[in-house]
Order: structure tokens, then C-alpha cells, then sequence
């Protein structure tokens, strides 16, 4: 049996990471050996790891406040922590990912000999809302992949426009983003990173390892292809030390200007300022450009088995909910338009 699945996020991240007591105990022994078992055998991603830890750290305080010991703890008791969590109004959605960081450590517990039975393994987390994915219109989306500054730094702006491009054309993950390199090796592909073939523009191709450690393929449309031949034309000449003298690039596609792989954070702000720039009223951030390609080639197409593909989801559950907004935006067209939809003031 297995730890819990691989949950690192920002947005996870941010819903956890606020929620940490500055004045904890010393993390437990067992919980030591667990995060241990997870980051060496198990081989989960650092910030997977951290999150965990933060899991583990709450369920401690939880016990000692109960005054019961970690291996002593029952589903009475997890239930209560339950309820103490969501009546101090933590939201469903985080309890339920609390909730799964702990019942991967009882599981643990258990192989080891140490518990009888998961405290957690029937524990639920209260029903929490599915908000619909935030996504631009077709209009606030051309606005922005066709947003061009006159900035004297036109190092930045291909490298920016090129971002743009590819996450609203090819509808990739900002991890999947980060992680492509501009050519495709042996190392690449045992390594995990991505790459982009550009050698025919007519079919060029996006290969990334998404979630799951999956591979997929992603055609590049035409004016991300245009972006990116930019973009590469233009890569190695912004590049130099604080001496000003040029320094040697990494594969990354997208570099930042001390030549190294650029983080999904200093993408979330490029985006974000970008944005604003062009004059769009809504934060725009890598997930929001992927629901608005998803959104959009549903839209056009009504193919959803082709957009999960696209979309590397290994469920249609979770592409159907691009169904739900696109029928919201279908219902806005028919209120705004039909005349038996108009109120009689």
C-alpha cells in the first residue's frame, strides 16, 4: 500500500500553509520516520513532503490537546478534530487534504506493525462547493496573447510573449511549463523535462510529463509556434553575470536572466503583470489560461474525450466540469439575447 497522492500546489499550499501554529512542539519521532519514509522511499517532491509535515504538525497538536498519543488516537477523536476544524472555518476542501496527509501516516502506522486499525480511513471531510474554473473570455483572451509592449527590453517581452502563447495554446501546467527544455535528449526524457519540436511549424509538437509522471504530446498552434522561433532567436543574447559578461544558457526554454530555469512563481508574476498591462480586469495566472483553452476548444468543438487527452486528465470526470462552464456561458448568451429571457421591469 501506498502514501497518500502527491498533492503539492499553490494554491494547496496557501490553504494549509496559513493554518500552521508559529509555537509547535518538536515533531514526533514517528512523524519524523514517516517524512523520511515518503521523501527517500517513496520519493515524493520536496514541497509534497512540506506539506506533509504541516499535515503531520496539526494532527500533533491535535493529540496533545486531547491529550491522547498518536498511535492512541481513534475515529472519535479524528472526528473531533474534524468538527474543531471546520466550527474555527476551515473549508471543506481543506480539511479534506489535512485529512488525506493523515490518514497516509496511520496507513504507514499500520504496515509497520504499530496501529490495528486507520483512525482516518472513514473520516470524511464536510461537502465543500465546486466552484467553476475561472477562465478569460475568447476576447479577454486574444486581448492578452495579442498585448505587445514597447518596453526598450525586448529580451523580456519574446521570452513573455512566448509564455503566453504556449499556456493558452497548448494549455500546459505551469510544472510542465518549467520544465521544458528547447531540445529534447535522451536526459531530458529520463529526467522528466519536456521539450518542444519546432523542426516542422506546420506540426510542431509539445512533449511534457505531467501529473502522474505521465507523458503526453500537445500540438503547438501556429502563433505559439511563431512566438517561440522568437523567442529562441532572440534567448541567447539577454543573458550575463553582474559583471555584465555573458554566461552559458541552461536547456530551460524559459531562462531567467541569470540563465537558469525560471520558477513557477516568477511565471505566476510575469503573467499576473502582463496582465495588467493589457488592461484585463481579472488577475491572470498559468491555470487560468489553461481553463480558458480548455474552455475555448470546447466551446468550438464539443469533442470532450479529445480535450481530456489534451488536457492529460486521467479521468473525463475532470474535464466535464468544463461542460458546466460552458453551459453558464451559453445561459449568459441566452439571457442577454432571447426575448422570453428578459424581465418585464
Amino acid at each position: 500500500m501506498s502514501a497518500a497522492p502527491d498533492r503539492s500546489g499553490k494554491a494547496r499550499a496557501a490553504v494549509r500553509g496559513a493554518e500552521v501554529s508559529p509555537a509547535s512542539a518538536p515533531p514526533d519521532p514517528l512523524v519524523l520516520r514517516y517524512l523520511d519514509h515518503v521523501r527517500f522511499e517513496k520519493r515524493l517532491a520536496p514541497r509534497t513532503c512540506a506539506l506533509y509535515a504541516l499535515d503531520l504538525e496539526k494532527l500533533q497538536a491535535a493529540c496533545a490537546g486531547a491529550g491522547v498519543a498518536l498511535t492512541a488516537a481513534q475515529g472519535a477523536h479524528i472526528r473531533r478534530f474534524v468538527a474543531q476544524m471546520h466550527g474555527g472555518g476551515r473549508g471543506g476542501r481543506g480539511i479534506a487534504l489535512i485529512l488525506s496527509g493523515w490518514r497516509g501516516f496511520y496507513r504507514w502506522l499500520g504496515m509497520q506493525g504499530l496501529i490495528a486499525s486507520n483512525p482516518v480511513q472513514d473520516v470524511r471531510a464536510p461537502k465543500a462547493p465546486k466552484p467553476l474554473p475561472k477562465a478569460l473570455g475568447v476576447d479577454d483572451a486574444r486581448q492578452l496573447a495579442d498585448f505587445s509592449t514597447d518596453a526598450q527590453d525586448a529580451w523580456l517581452e519574446a521570452r513573455d510573449a512566448a509564455m503566453v502563447e504556449l499556456f493558452y495554446g497548448c494549455g500546459l501546467r505551469v510544472g510542465e511549463m518549467v520544465g521544458l527544455d528547447v531540445v529534447g535528449t535522451a536526459a531530458s526524457k529520463d529526467e522528466g523535462f519536456g521539450w518542444i519540436d519546432l523542426a516542422d511549424p506546420e506540426a510542431a509538437t509539445a512533449h511534457v510529463r505531467g501529473k502522474g509522471r505521465k507523458w503526453r504530446s500537445v500540438p503547438v498552434g501556429r502563433k505559439a509556434a511563431e512566438a517561440l522561433a522568437r523567442w529562441l532567436a532572440i534567448r541567447p543574447q539577454g543573458c550575463a553575470d553582474r559583471a555584465g559578461a555573458a554566461i552559458a544558457l541552461q536547456p530551460a526554454l524559459f531562462a531567467g536572466r541569470d540563465g537558469t530555469r525560471l520558477t513557477a512563481q516568477a511565471m505566476w508574476q510575469r503573467l499576473r503583470q502582463r496582465g495588467q498591462r493589457a488592461g484585463l480586469a481579472a488577475p491572470v495566472h498559468p491555470h487560468m489560461l489553461r481553463h480558458s483553452y480548455a474552455s475555448h476548444l470546447l466551446q468550438s468543438s464539443g469533442d470532450l474525450r479529445a480535450v481530456q487527452e489534451l488536457l492529460g486528465h486521467a479521468s473525463i470526470t475532470t474535464t466535464q466540469v468544463y461542460t458546466r462552464l460552458d453551459f453558464q456561458h451559453l445561459a449568459q448568451v441566452y439571457d442577454a439575447a432571447h426575448p422570453r429571457a428578459k424581465r418585464k421591469n
